[in-house]
């Protein structure tokens, strides 16, 4: 179903964009004004917007302490691309599926799974999907699945891209479990100190890590490393980007059987490190072949591939070999 759009709200971006009629009839931005939609789209949010989740708890001692991140509510990536597209220039649709029964880790409680794959098409730049999913005993479960697959499928076109540098700050909680304080926004995490230039590749502040239930991850204590030759730095960031692209249990699966890392910062070597890019966006190819595979196979059949290989959910598989077992298996399902 195709939600309504949500409000507009004043940033700094070009004027509401309309695309031209290019060969064959496709509207289509041209390079210069297609380039200048995604810097604006990177655009960090104004901090009014900003928000912090507390993702993790002490368990003992005082005070309490947790470790909180910064999102930003779904209406504000909406109100960004009404601002630069307008309300007609972009729409979003949703498809939503229950999963069959699994068995939760922590409280082997059986429940079932929400998953939700939002396709976003900006018109004149193109389309994105992406899948959010929940546990189905959750009163919230098919809200934060949808606004969860929204962002990320926003975060392709670069739009709060940004909040997955981000792994967390402690801070103290009172006793409601709520932030006393929270932290201060880096500069380039800003629309000014962005638009001055800031980065948090280049600044050494931040660093792209694990993320969390609130889509975003980070506390910023990666260390920038200076030696490199530009090219490698590329590969870095490259590298660094497909956590949020490929999930982080395969990202750190890829890291570890190619690089032998757990942090990319660690490959020195060149070749390596494009071997491990390469592996990343062979899985990101493997990813987007299982959506569309599930999508024509149906649900049951999904649950029924995933249980032969023992797993709960597509977000475990480490592997490009598991991928693959997946993909053939769903694909031979749905002819």
């Amino acid at each position: 179903m195709n939600d309504p759009n949500g409000h507009t709200q004043q940033v700094l971006a070009p004027p509401p964009a309309s695309p031209v009629v290019m060969g064959g009839g496709v509207p289509q931005f041209g390079i210069e004004r297609t380039r200048e939609l995604v810097a604006a789209l990177e655009l960090p949010f104004d901090s009014s917007q900003i928000e912090w989740l507390v993702v993790n708890i002490t368990k003992n001692g005082q005070p309490i302490r947790g470790r909180v991140v910064p999102y930003a509510d779904q209406r504000t990536y909406t109100d960004r691309l009404n601002v630069l597209f307008t309300p007609g220039g972009w729409t979003r649709k949703y498809t939503i599926h229950t999963s069959a029964n699994f068995e939760r880790s922590k409280d082997q409680k059986i429940a079932a799974k929400v998953l939700v794959t939002c396709e976003l098409t900006i018109f004149g730049l193109g389309s994105h999907s992406a899948t959010g999913e929940e546990w189905a005993d959750d009163d919230n479960s098919c809200t934060a699945a949808e606004a969860q697959s929204f962002k990320r499928a926003c975060s392709c076109f670069g739009l709060g891209r940004y909040l997955y540098y981000f792994t967390g700050t402690w801070v103290d909680l009172d006793d409601r479990k709520r932030p006393k304080t929270v932290p201060q926004l880096a500069g380039w995490a800003t629309p000014a100190g962005w638009l001055q230039g800031l980065r948090p590749s280049c600044a050494g502040e931040q660093k792209p890590s694990e993320r969390t239930v609130a889509g975003n991850g980070g506390d910023g204590n990666g260390q920038h490393n200076g030696g490199a030759s530009a090219h490698q730095d590329s590969l870095l960031r490259e590298i660094e980007q497909m956590e949020q692209v490929v999930g982080k249990r395969m990202y750190r699966g890829l890291l570890k059987t190619v690089a032998r890392v757990w942090n990319p910062k660690d490959i020195l070597n060149q070749a390596i490190q494009e071997r491990v890019l390469a592996h990343m966006q062979a899985a990101e190819r493997g990813l987007r072949r299982t959506e569309a595979a599930r999508e024509k196979a149906g649900l049951a059949a999904f649950a029924r591939v995933l249980g032969s290989l023992r797993l709960s959910s597509l977000n475990q598989v480490d592997n490009l070999k598991t991928l693959q077992e997946i993909v053939v298996a769903l694909e031979k399902g749905a002819r």
